[in-house]
């Protein structure tokens, strides 16, 4: 975290978020004003991990195989060869994914939940560890596409990093001739170590009052009265698996009830799907996650 945060001045919640993210093994979605360190964010993630990264700047003409790759007729050995897409790396930025077309949008879907992608019949694994940071610019809606319920179930994250506070932009300015703060980055794992510490985060141990927490938040979210579409199965086995790797970053091997409150409206709010009426009046995915986990009291001890 110290090491990204060279490169992203003052913001170190987005970056604890972005790396649970990355050790839960799950992508992350910034909604956030241009300018504010999203791609510095992703690159100095990927110098940290020693792994590749790509950038894919999303636009209306975005094709499908722009992102994944395409197979070429290769005239010398009479054969078909797969040439690789941006999306083949170990972190990878999809810049203001809202403004490509739902075809291309869905190009994502599989490899997002499956880390693999089908071309012609040929599946291709795209390695771990895989992340995708996607951004949207929430202010200029003009020309975009709103993301499908399906695609932001599959962000395990959603979160925004916010402009910086006046001593870091001070700082930020005083170093103006660095124009990429992630360049001097040194990586302080390897990808491979990357596997070995999410596979034990997904160890730590989860209390079955814990789960029975996590599943009454979700049920809440479908009892409430602004929510026309609740929290998933898939977005509870998430809330639990950010859960464990909070923990463990904090140097334990269970989970509290305060890992759970802590995660749960940057984990859950995106999944809620608010009614026209509550949305016509500002209600929002966050607000009904923050009223839940008000009204749905944390276990106090074990049953």
């Amino acid at each position: 975290m110290d090491n990204v945060a060279q490169a992203v001045l003052g913001k170190t919640p987005a970056i604890r978020l972005a790396l649970t993210a990355l050790f839960t093994e799950g992508h992350l979605l910034l909604e956030d004003a241009p300018g504010t360190g999203k791609t510095s964010l992703a690159k100095a993630i990927a110098a940290s991990i020693d792994g590749t990264h790509s950038r894919i700047q999303f636009t209306p003409d975005l094709l499908p195989s722009d992102v994944t790759g395409v197979t070429i007729y290769d005239q010398k050995t009479s054969s078909f060869d797969f040439h690789r897409g941006p999306v083949f790396a170990s972190i990878v930025l999809a810049d203001e994914i809202n403004r490509a077309s739902p075809k291309t949008q869905s190009a994502l879907l599989e490899v997002m939940e499956e880390s693999a992608v089908t071309v012609d019949g040929v599946t291709y694994p795209a390695g771990r560890p895989f992340m995708v940071i996607a951004t949207q610019n929430p202010i200029e809606q003009a020309g975009t596409y709103r993301l499908p319920e399906a695609q932001l179930d599959r962000f395990l994250i959603k979160t925004s990093i916010g402009h910086p506070d006046r001593e870091s932009v001070v700082e930020i300015l005083a170093g103006a001739a660095q124009r990429d703060r992630t360049k001097g980055l040194q990586p302080l794992v390897t990808s491979r170590d990357v596997v070995g510490l999410a596979s034990v985060a997904a160890r730590v141990y989860m209390d079955p009052v814990i789960a029975d927490y996590v599943a009454r938040i979700a049920e809440g979210t479908h009892e409430h009265e602004s929510a026309r579409v609740g929290v998933s199965v898939r977005g509870s086995l998430a809330l639990a698996r950010c859960a464990k790797v909070w923990a463990a970053a904090q140097g334990r091997n269970f989970v509290i009830p305060d890992d759970v409150k802590s995660l749960a409206p940057h984990v859950l709010s995106h999944r809620v799907v608010v009614d026209v009426d509550a949305e016509f009046n500002g209600v929002t995915g966050r607000d009904v996650v923050e009223s839940v986990l008000v009204q749905v009291p944390p276990p106090t001890s074990k049953k």
